[in-house]
C-alpha cells in the first residue's frame, strides 16, 4: 500500500527536470559563455591563442569569486569603456509633439 508522502515525493521527483531549467550552463565550475575564448583556441592552436584562453578564464573566475555573473561582467566592461552617459534615442530618431486636435 502506497502512502501519501510517498506519492506527493513520486509526484514531485517526477517535476525535477523544470527545476534546471533556468540554471546557467557550467563547465568545470565556470559559466559555459565565459569559456568561448577555447572555442577560438580549437580554431587557431597557438600558444598565444591558449594564453589569452587562459587569461580571459581566469578573469571571469575572478569575477565570479567577486559575486559577478558573466552577463553583468559584460555589462560592467561596457559601462567601463563607454561610461554612465547612454542616451537613449539619436537626435533625428526623437519623436515631435504634434498636435491634431484643430
Amino acid at each position: 500500500m502506497v502512502t501519501k508522502a510517498v506519492k506527493e515525493s513520486e509526484l514531485e521527483q517526477a517535476n525535477w527536470h523544470w527545476r534546471n531549467t533556468m540554471r546557467t550552463v557550467r563547465f568545470f565550475n565556470l559559466d559555459a559563455r565565459a569559456s568561448m575564448p577555447f572555442i577560438v583556441l580549437l580554431v587557431y592552436a597557438r600558444p598565444i591563442t591558449l594564453l589569452l584562453a587562459l587569461v580571459t578564464t581566469l578573469i571571469f573566475r575572478f569575477l565570479e569569486m567577486k559575486g559577478l555573473t558573466f552577463p553583468a561582467a559584460m555589462r560592467s566592461l561596457r559601462v567601463w569603456l563607454i561610461g554612465q552617459y547612454r542616451p537613449s534615442w539619436a537626435s533625428f530618431r526623437r519623436r515631435n509633439m504634434r498636435d491634431y486636435g484643430q
